[in-house]
């Protein structure tokens, strides 16, 4: 007989779980998948692998630009490039100095000329071992014999205060006009040296 504060244990009724007419069967809500369905992250050694799969990605699309603008620009006609000049230096071009003032209306005459001469240089242009070469280029001589018109006496004077001016600037072993000129390779000083002895001969009143 049992006790009247006892009560027999009974089972609980099982709950029999009905199939669902809205889809297939799947894991209950807010349970995780089986370990197997979960996705697995990449292993932390891959890092290499992956980069090399991105510049290899990155080469192959390097190489399908490059087929892309062969096509797109084979129409266009390029001119040839002469290999001779690439990387040659442009040839020195020894700048031109600016004209200095001249003498004055009141200038004396050899002053004059060799101003006059001075500036023939500067528009004909300079030469050396000749009056005048073949391209109507003067030396500092020729330049003056031209301004001079056939004045012989007047060339006379302004080569004697020309040669003058270049040893006061350049010393006493210069020995005459055409050796101070031909030692140049280009006419700065044999200009200037003519504009210093128009000053020269302007001072001396000649």
């Amino acid at each position: 007989m049992q006790s009247p504060t006892q009560s027999t244990a009974r089972p609980s009724p099982r709950t029999v779980a009905t199939p669902s007419t809205a889809g297939p069967a799947g894991p209950a809500e807010g349970t995780a998948p089986p370990a197997a369905a979960q996705p697995e992250g990449p292993p932390g050694g891959d890092l290499e692998a992956r980069l090399a799969a991105v510049n290899g990605e990155m080469d192959a699309r390097l190489a399908l630009a490059a087929v892309a603008y062969e096509v797109n620009t084979a129409h266009i006609e390029t001119p040839p490039v002469d290999w001779s000049r690439i990387g040659a230096p442009p040839a020195p071009v020894a700048p031109v100095p600016a004209t200095p003032p001249g003498p004055g209306p009141q200038a004396t005459p050899i002053a004059a000329l060799l101003h006059r001469a001075s500036l023939r240089l500067r528009t004909d242009g300079w030469c050396s071992g000749a009056l005048v070469d073949e391209d109507g280029h003067l030396c500092a001589q020729g330049a003056i014999r031209r301004e001079s018109g056939g004045d012989r006496q007047a060339e006379t004077q302004a080569m004697d205060v020309l040669l003058e001016a270049i040893r006061r600037r350049f010393g006493p072993h210069v020995e005459s006009v055409p050796s101070f000129n031909d030692a140049w390779g280009n006419g700065r000083e044999p200009t200037r040296m003519l504009e210093q002895a128009a000053i020269l001969a302007d001072a001396r009143g000649v």
